[in-house]
């Protein structure tokens, strides 16, 4: 089965093909016989109810400043391909949002990884919030005596911007550190979205552990360790993958969520668990697949064509 498919992603000439697991998945498409088709999202259009996107067809291959060959530019018609891979990064904001809206009306005709409905129905730090018992202590809010009195109960703590990624504004605030109110400030500056604030987890220091899902299961993870005296494990701000293995609690907080995911069409999923907790559930562009297949051999996104294919085939 040969499949046409288009990837909404940031610009692919600017990726670091060795850690990125959109080039994996477009790599593991075209082994597959896919042909492939790339665009940014600020080039999507709407009119008249039909979905258009400019951009370029591509082949790529894993050689460092040679990894993508472009054919011309042109506007497609997105109702014309079989799949699109939603895989854009955060910020989730209201141009993220729009783009959801757009893919909406040609999904599931032309299948969206992932669901775009989900996608934008699933923030992803509000989304683990309806699972009970699996999170840590966890407030969100835009009131800030509502913050002090979090902090007072719990100690040290984490505050994140709510629709923030790639660990970006994540600080730790101990007890009695008097920054909370310039940090709040700063946020306030930035959006006015609510911020999060989590009970400090002292396990992150041994990792954040970073499990991938495929259609609601499993396939393997990676501990991503933060650098000495950090708190942030993200790779893409200096975090150190190792391999790990899965815990029996993290089969459990998998088995818990995973009927919810494959429910709602979210085909491809990486959970953050540090400890016993899972903190976030990622559905916009989840990393960590090109270390996994490093470490373990798993392909997740080999794994997901699989998956792809067959829904597709089903029609």
């Amino acid at each position: 089965m040969s499949l046409k498919v288009a990837v909404q992603m940031d610009p692919l000439e600017g990726i670091n093909i060795e850690g990125d697991t959109t080039f994996l998945m477009m790599l593991s498409a075209q082994a597959r016989g896919h042909s492939l088709f790339v665009y940014t999202p600020d080039k999507l259009a709407l009119e008249d109810g039909k979905v258009t996107a400019r951009g370029r067809p591509v082949t790529v291959q894993p050689v460092k400043g040679a990894h993508a060959t472009f054919g011309g530019e042109q506007r497609v018609d997105l109702a014309d391909y079989d799949v699109v891979l939603l895989r854009q990064d955060p910020p989730f904001d209201m141009a993220y949002i729009t783009s959801t809206h757009f893919l909406e009306r040609i999904h599931p005709k032309t299948l969206v990884v992932n669901n775009p409905t989900e996608v934008r129905n699933a923030p992803e730090k509000l989304f683990v919030t309806g699972f009970p018992g699996v999170q840590p202590p966890t407030l969100i809010t835009s009131d800030t005596q509502a913050i002090y009195d979090f902090r007072d109960r719990h100690g040290d703590i984490v505050l994140k911007p709510l629709y923030g990624g790639g660990g970006s504004g994540v600080a730790r605030l101990m007890a009695d550190d008097p920054n909370l109110d310039a940090l709040l400030d700063l946020h306030a500056m930035i959006g006015r979205e609510p911020v999060i604030a989590q009970k400090f987890l002292p396990a992150v220091a041994k990792g954040d552990k970073r499990i991938l899902l495929v259609d609601g299961e499993p396939v393997g993870a990676i501990n991503r360790v933060p650098n000495a005296g950090q708190i942030r494990s993200n790779l893409r701000v200096g975090g150190e993958a190792r391999p790990v293995e899965l815990t029996a609690r993290d089969k459990e907080l998998c088995a818990i969520i995973g009927p919810e995911l494959k429910r709602r069409g979210l085909l491809f999923v990486g959970i953050d668990v540090i400890g016993d907790y899972l903190t976030e559930i990622n559905v916009t562009s989840p990393t960590g697949a090109q270390q996994l297949k490093r470490f373990t051999g798993v392909d997740a996104a080999e794994l997901m064509w699989e998956r792809i294919e067959a829904l597709r085939a089903e029609g």
